[in-house]
């Protein structure tokens, strides 16, 4: 490889965050996005959000693209009205995360949706979302584990054959499939945990948060696909 490629990651934007004598609205990113990217191979860049009609030319500079777990999707999205069980709106943050999404798939750049970002991904394609789900987030700021199974034939099975633990923090999950998108693996209650498109050059999303494991093979597979 003759360098490592840059894979953008989003970014939460969240006010009154705390550091030092500061308490301020700041473009936030949980470290282990960017270190998975680089002991994956790759050198992480943050995507804070931006006006949607910039979206394209930010993807243009990148070799990859993450797009970060973080809050709710806005069920207005899909054409959903909220559960109460659903968190507040981040409305800046889809129109930005969306436009991201659509750009890597017209651009070919390959594309790992991670939690929401899978879910988003999901809904830039058409498809709805179980706005609550009991059991994969069952302590209140915690990860949890589960075992996730893959379906034989998928990328994802190519990169992870066997059935795995995952660290795990959700409480919604894709309900009717986005046009294209194929199921590549389950937890073993039957929730979709992955899903790809076939179609694009290199696109999957996954459930759980790798960026709080040390397995690296599925983002080893999308910085190997930007290279």
């Amino acid at each position: 490889m003759a360098g490592r490629p840059l894979i953008g990651v989003s970014t939460y934007l969240e006010s009154g965050a705390r550091w030092g004598v500061w308490e301020l609205e700041a473009a936030l990113l949980p470290a282990g996005y960017p270190r998975l990217v680089q002991r994956a191979g790759g050198l992480a860049v943050m995507l804070p959000p931006d006006a949607p009609e910039h979206a394209a030319a930010a993807v243009a500079r990148l070799d990859g693209l993450v797009i970060a777990g973080g809050p709710d999707v806005e069920p207005a999205r899909y054409g959903a009205e909220p559960d109460p069980r659903t968190g507040p709106p981040a409305r800046a943050r889809d129109a930005w995360e969306l436009a991201l999404i659509e750009a890597a798939l017209r651009a070919d750049v390959p594309l790992l949706g991670i939690c929401r970002g899978m879910q988003l991904l999901n809904v830039a394609l058409g498809g709805t979302l179980v706005q609550h789900l009991d059991g994969h987030a069952e302590v209140v700021g915690v990860f949890g584990r589960h075992t996730v199974v893959p379906v034989p034939g998928t990328l994802y099975a190519g990169v992870v054959p066997k059935e795995t633990s995952v660290p795990s923090y959700h409480h919604q999950a894709v309900d009717r499939l986005g046009e294209g998108l194929v199921v590549c693996a389950h937890a073993t209650d039957g929730t979709v945990e992955a899903v790809e498109l076939p179609s694009a050059a290199w696109a999957l999303g996954v459930q759980w948060h790798p960026e709080m494991d040390e397995d690296v093979r599925v983002v080893r597979a999308l910085v190997e696909a930007a290279s």
